[in-house]
Parts: C-alpha cells; sequence; structure tokens
C-alpha cells in the first residue's frame, strides 16, 4: 500500500505537537496557561503535566498506526480529530480570546482529508505480496 502524500504531512503535524507537548509537560510551568489540557478535557483532578505527557504519547501511538496505514490508526485518528474539534469549538463559543479557531479549522481538514483517503486505509494486499 502507497501512503497517501496528505497522510504523511498530518502525520509530521501530530508528530511535532506530540513532541512539542513532551518538551512543554517537561519545562512548563502549570500558572502560565489560562486554559490546561486537563481543564479541556474536564479532568481538573489531573495534574498538567501527566496530562500533557498522557496526550503526547497517545498521539504518538496513533499517529503510528495512522502513518502504517492501520485500521486502528484511521479510527483513533478519526476520534481523536472529532474530540478536539468538539472540545475547540465549546472553547471557541465560552472564551474571549480566539486561539482554537484554528484547532477547529486543523481538525475538520484532517477529518475531511482522512475520510477522503479511507480506500486506502481498508485496501487489502494482493494474496501474492507478504503483509
Amino acid at each position: 500500500m502507497k501512503r497517501p502524500l496528505g497522510v504523511s504531512i498530518i502525520s509530521y503535524f501530530y508528530i511535532f505537537g506530540s513532541i512539542v507537548l513532551l518538551y512543554t509537560a517537561i519545562f512548563y510551568q502549570a500558572g502560565a496557561d489560562t486554559i490546561s489540557i486537563s481543564e479541556r478535557f474536564g479532568v481538573t483532578v489531573v495534574p498538567e503535566r501527566i496530562m500533557r505527557m498522557v496526550v503526547a504519547v497517545f498521539s504518538l501511538w496513533m499517529v503510528y498506526g495512522y502513518m502504517r496505514m492501520k485500521k486502528w490508526g484511521f479510527w483513533l485518528l478519526i476520534m481523536y480529530s472529532v474530540l478536539f474539534g468538539v472540545i475547540s469549538f465549546l472553547l471557541l463559543t465560552n472564551e474571549l480570546q480566539q486561539p482554537f479557531i484554528g484547532n477547529v479549522v486543523f481538525s475538520v481538514i484532517v477529518l475531511i482529508y482522512t475520510i477522503y483517503v479511507r480506500g486506502a486505509f481498508f485496501e487489502s494486499a494482493p494474496r501474492n505480496q507478504s503483509i
């Protein structure tokens, strides 16, 4: 299976974001941000650093499956994009500052493109080709 260019580009964006999250989990002051990731998910009892690491590791695992064109990678990315898109949209309607517009737009673009190329994730390898 040949990986579409858009899948690679989307994957590299998510890898970059995961690396940034891991970096900020280590070198981050929790009081510097007005809305933390823990608050965005509605789990304020979880420390911010741990939540950042969990999201970053999950993102890397998801992108691994997405880049390898696995069905589970496809479905995880769909769920992840919907979840972050909805959270960003809700924050967009509640916050005075609007840093979340880009998140909503990116989530929609990723969803549309991923659904557009879904056939590449569900192709079967020919019988004479090893998996």
